[in-house]
């Protein structure tokens, strides 16, 4: 394997390694609630965890899930315009990554197609935990790339301090002239807490810097029509990017001196435009502008209680049912293809302690139907139900070591209305160890095996799929997906600093994959899912570090990651749709109630490409911000602040080379955006 680094990339890569990145002391704390077992914090997980908290989302906040986590160490997006994306982990994502929302899969239809937005949003979250290794595996085959679980907080465990408390946040956009809006409020009354939120989204088309279709693709069109008139080609903004969001959602829950027990109701709306996918009509013209318009309503059911036993210590349950529909629009009014959700998923779990070791068992179960009607029906109605039952366990010893292991089997069944079923019976499971010492260092290792049922995509897809420009043909005999993962984890800490790296190499037998065939339906190329063994092999290097009473009297802060992953089939070439090496780098500094930072994000060019596909050139993104801390006024609480951002201040085409659109469209360009939030 060999790893492309651009010299710019090389020497910002030497530079963080002498400069240390920020970490603010209290997130060395950060306890990962989506690790199954015993409460623990990120630095004693032997697997790579970070989390972001209300304030961190907000300043990182996109239209979608994926763009809103791109800067965290080993995550990438889908990027499928403003709409649609998906995180990626290490490479890896769709089918392989889950996405949860309180613990629970977010019951839609994300993973089968980039064009399709995750029913997860951090508009509204108060915490976005992401989590590999050992503790992730509990969560099953889906979670070989790593989960990523979306915090509401509208059930809660414990009693809030206080009998009534807000928090809203409004923001402006230039760069596509749209605003967003949050708001949350909880009363408690005795032992009752009722929590209320909402939020609305409402994005025009976002401005780029330049054509809307890559030089290479240009390029490549021009050369394939020599002498060709040239077409009026789309530039300075992209047509058919609006997005339109809104949610509204509310909780209640009972909290006594030992159990908690409670609902939440979910409804959410989406529309927003597919991207440089014009239609053809019967008679061959254009029909413009194709949108997605969708819509799901969830509830929530959560309880728990503190055993206090010698042996049981905890048992915690949760219920999830849920309603998802969309629609795809060739036009307003002329409605293509419907796709429609409906699932339940419960999951258990009892925390215990035997022997010195601290650990839970669990149960989950899961139906989810699938099933898509009309013109780009590509999916035959598929239900898919799974029962599993997991163990985890960790043991810690005064001097330092520690281990940390689980397993999980599973039974997962999938019946097509057209081919039938598919049953699998999967296994998982995972060892680590892992040393703490005194001074401030950790070393850690861990082996994992993993075993995923092919989704209903890959087994029974057939028809047009216009989010790819492809006709997509899936294979009801395909076999379980199979993954050997080694990672070694080296860390150190002090009272205000971090370094740290994780290294991986997943071995993947059987993987899953969407290759080109050398013919044509409806005058779309044909691709098929088929198998083949697979490498993956990256890691993250990353550093954090505050400095109290720095120059000019300020608090400042430094941040900074390098992440690096390249696969390769076993039968030669590249898996397709793979980061490029990207520096992610930040500081920030505090004046008294002033503060300002800088990120920037410079990724390396992408050669090593699927077959069929071009490279990707690299790029720069450069973002700033100023904020204000409006308790220094007397308004608001912690976390109260007016700010101003600039983001992709010099203007750069950003292409994504994990997007299906990458050559098609570009991210957005400069754009200011200015907003404030209030919490009480």
């Amino acid at each position: 394997m060999t790893m492309n680094m651009t010299p710019r990339l090389l020497a910002a890569t030497l530079c963080i390694s002498v400069s240390p990145a920020a970490f603010a002391q209290d997130r060395l704390e950060t306890i990962i609630v989506t690790s199954v077992g015993p409460d623990r914090s990120a630095d004693e997980l032997i697997g790579s965890a970070n989390s972001l908290d209300r304030g961190e989302i907000i300043e990182t906040l996109s239209a979608s899930l994926g763009d809103t986590l791109d800067r965290q160490p080993g995550v990438s997006s889908s990027f499928f315009g403003a709409g649609a994306s998906r995180p990626i982990l290490r490479g890896l994502g769709a089918e392989r990554v889950l996405v949860l929302t309180n613990g629970i899969g977010v019951i839609d239809v994300s993973a089968a197609s980039p064009d399709h937005q995750v029913a997860a949003d951090g508009i509204d979250a108060q915490r976005i935990e992401i989590l590999r290794g050992p503790a992730a595996l509990a969560y099953g085959g889906q979670a070989i790339g790593g989960v990523v679980n979306v915090i509401d907080g509208l059930i809660v465990e414990s009693l809030p301090d206080e009998a009534l408390s807000a928090d809203a946040f409004g923001a402006n956009n230039s760069v596509n002239e749209g605003g967003e809006m949050a708001g949350r409020a909880t009363f408690v009354r005795g032992p009752f807490v009722f929590s209320l939120s909402a939020s609305q989204r409402d994005f025009d088309e976002y401005e780029i810097p330049g054509f809307s279709e890559s030089a290479r693709l240009r390029a490549q069109e021009a050369a394939e029509n020599p002498g060709a008139p040239q077409e009026d080609e789309a530039r300075g903004f992209v047509d058919n990017s609006f997005v339109e969001t809104q949610s509204l959602s509310t909780g209640l829950t009972w909290v006594g001196d030992a159990a908690f027990l409670g609902v939440a109701l979910r409804q959410q709306t989406s529309t927003y435009g597919l991207p440089g996918h014009a239609h053809p009509d019967e008679v061959g013209g254009e029909v413009e502008r194709p949108f997605i318009d969708l819509e799901q309503t969830r509830v929530d059911l959560r309880g728990g209680t503190d055993l206090s036993g010698d042996i049981l210590t905890e048992l915690i349950a949760t219920l999830s049912v849920a309603t998802y529909e969309h629609i795809e629009f060739e036009a307003p009014g002329e409605p293509g293809t419907l796709f429609e959700s409906d699932g339940v998923e419960g999951r258990i779990e009892l925390g215990h302690t035997f022997a010195g070791f601290e650990g839970a068992a669990g149960l989950q179960y899961f139906d989810k139907q699938i099933a898509a009607f009309g013109d780009e029906a590509f999916i035959t109605p598929t239900d898919t139900t799974g029962l599993g039952v997991f163990l985890y366990e960790t043991r810690d010893w005064e001097s330092g070591a520690g281990i940390e292991g689980g397993l999980r089997f599973e039974a997962v069944e999938l019946d097509n209305l057209i081919a039938g079923k598919a049953d699998f019976d999967l296994i998982s499971g995972s060892f680590g160890l892992h040393k703490h010492w005194q001074s401030g260092w950790f070393i850690g290792g861990q082996i994992g095996y993993t075993e995923r049922a092919p989704n209903e995509s890959e087994l029974f897809a057939d028809g047009p799929h216009l989010a790819t420009d492809q006709y997509e043909i899936g294979d009801s005999d395909l076999s379980k997906e199979r993954a050997l993962n080694l990672e070694a984890s080296v860390r150190w800490r002090s009272d205000n600093l971090r370094l740290g790296a994780n290294l991986f190499v997943t071995d993947f037998s059987d993987f899953v994959s969407l290759s080109p065939v050398q013919a044509e339906i409806d005058d779309l190329p044909v691709f098929q899912f088929g198998q083949q063994g697979a490498q993956f092999a990256g890691g993250e290097i990353y550093g954090e570090y505050q400095l109290e009473n720095g120059p000019l009297g300020a608090v400042w802060s430094f941040d900074a990651s390098v992440d690096f992953v390249e696969a390769e089939f076993d039968g030669g070439g590249y898996v397709p749709f793979i980061p490029p090496v990207t520096l992610n780098a930040g500081t920030r500094a505090q004046w008294g109630a002033w503060k300002l930072g800088a990120d920037i994000s410079i990724a390396a060019d992408q050669s090593n490409t699927g077959a069929g596909q071009l490279a990707t050139d690299g790029y720069t993104l450069v973002n700033l911000r100023a904020a204000f801390d409006l308790t220094q006024i007397s308004i608001g609480h912690d976390g109260s602040e007016a700010f101003l951002e600039a983001r992709n201040v010099t203007d750069e085409e950003v292409r994504y080379s994990t997007s299906v659109l990458k050559d098609v469209i570009p991210a957005p360009g400069a754009g200011i955006r200015f907003g404030i939030r209030l919490s009480y």
